[in-house]
């Protein structure tokens, strides 16, 4: 793997996002939209728009960055363009990290602009920092590019890519603790929700909401996510495949 090389790849990605303005609206402006409709659906129900708020802002950039990401690299397998850059001294995990740079940067654009308006045009309140809920945005959006680069080497078409939205995401948002708290769920369940990392990722936002300074819990979550996401991206480099069949 070469810094150089991945650093160039970050690159390139990120030009092509530039010209591509509804994937760039997708990423920027859809977050800031859905928390305004969260804000006029939860006006007058006192701490729950809090509560709901400070946990999209961490799905959110999870499920668009899966399904950006996936069918992504998707495209990349299809039209050549994979198969032609592995003949260069590009490398699987110089491909993948640099993916995953590239849409981290515009994962902090996103979640920076996301807060920016939870905070300060809807009054979103947490004990805790902004900064603290953007640096956990941007981890969550991470992994959700990693899982993205996963799933796409085994889908043949963009339709199939999208698929994997209900297999891969959907569980990981219902066991997260969003809708029943997680010490409440039959022990299976529990038990499930403890092995997948979105659970993590909810779990350090909700230390951000209830302290006003960074806890061991929400630095032990994110270091939980931050393996997750190396995880992926190892065994991403693992399946890629040049090319779709």
């Amino acid at each position: 793997m070469s810094l150089r090389i991945t650093f160039s790849t970050a690159a390139r990605i990120l030009r092509q996002l530039r010209h591509d303005r509804r994937t760039v609206a997708l990423l920027v402006v859809v977050p800031a939209v859905l928390l305004v409709l969260l804000y006029f659906m939860y006006d007058g129900a006192d701490g729950t728009f809090d509560r709901i708020a400070l946990v999209m802002l961490g799905i959110f950039p999870f499920v668009i960055m899966f399904l950006v990401t996936s069918i992504a690299m998707l495209r990349e397998r299809t039209t050549g363009t994979l198969e032609r850059l592995l003949t260069t001294p590009l490398g699987k995990l110089d491909l993948l990290f640099g993916y995953g740079l590239a849409f981290g940067l515009a994962a902090a654009v996103q979640a920076g602009v996301a807060v920016a308006v939870a905070y300060w045009a809807l009054g979103l309140d947490t004990a805790g920092s902004a900064g603290l809920v953007v640096l956990i945005a941007v981890v969550n959006a991470v992994l959700g590019v990693a899982l993205g680069l996963f799933c796409s080497a085994f889908a043949r078409t963009e339709f199939q890519a999208v698929q994997f939205l209900p297999v891969v995401v959907v569980p990981q948002i219902l066991l997260c603790g969003l809708f029943v708290p997680r010490a409440q769920m039959a022990g299976w369940l529990q038990a499930t929700s403890d092995a997948l990392p979105l659970s993590y990722a909810i779990e350090a936002l909700a230390q951000v909401g209830a302290h006003p300074d960074a806890t061991t819990t929400m630095w032990r979550d994110l270091t939980v996510v931050t393996g997750a996401v190396l995880v992926a991206l190892v065994l991403a480099a693992a399946t890629l495949r040049r090319r779709t069949p």
